[in-house]
């Protein structure tokens, strides 16, 4: 696949033949047509990781980074439960986990679903609120 620039974008109007859904539906598919049929299901309306890293590869031929992580993250994030992204969130607020407890979620991120660049993004949450007093007091 070629690498994707700002004239790919948006990929639904200029390379509508690149996106598929998690479960392998062509984007053209997604008609209302094949809705009124029954042919769509919620699953096919959610973003595949594969969207996502094409999303990123235009950020960062634009110099966006940052974004481009973020989409990166996102695509990590697809095979987690929303119920387990929002105890990860809840963990992350500040005075909510330990240290411990933040290093652990990392693990099982990296381990469990390969979500490397999340890991890796709670190990420096879990460093920062350390050095800022953010971390959950240990009661005795």
């Amino acid at each position: 696949m070629k690498n994707l620039t700002r004239e790919d974008y948006p990929l639904g109007s200029k390379s509508p033949d690149l996106l598929y859904t998690p479960t392998d539906k062509a984007y053209n598919n997604l008609t209302l047509e094949a809705a009124l049929q029954g042919e769509v299901t919620s699953a096919d309306l959610r973003i595949s990781p594969k969207t996502l890293e094409m999303h990123a590869e235009i950020s960062e031929s634009l110099g966006r980074t940052q974004l481009a992580k973020n989409f990166r993250r996102a695509a990590e994030m697809i095979s987690i439960s929303d119920a387990r992204i929002l105890e990860i969130y809840n963990a992350l607020r500040p005075n909510r986990s330990t240290k411990e407890e933040l290093l652990a979620i990392a693990d099982e991120l990296e381990k469990n679903y390969g979500a490397t660049e999340n890991a890796l993004l709670i190990r420096e949450a879990a460093d920062v609120y350390e050095r800022r007093g953010r971390l959950k007091k240990i009661e005795d």
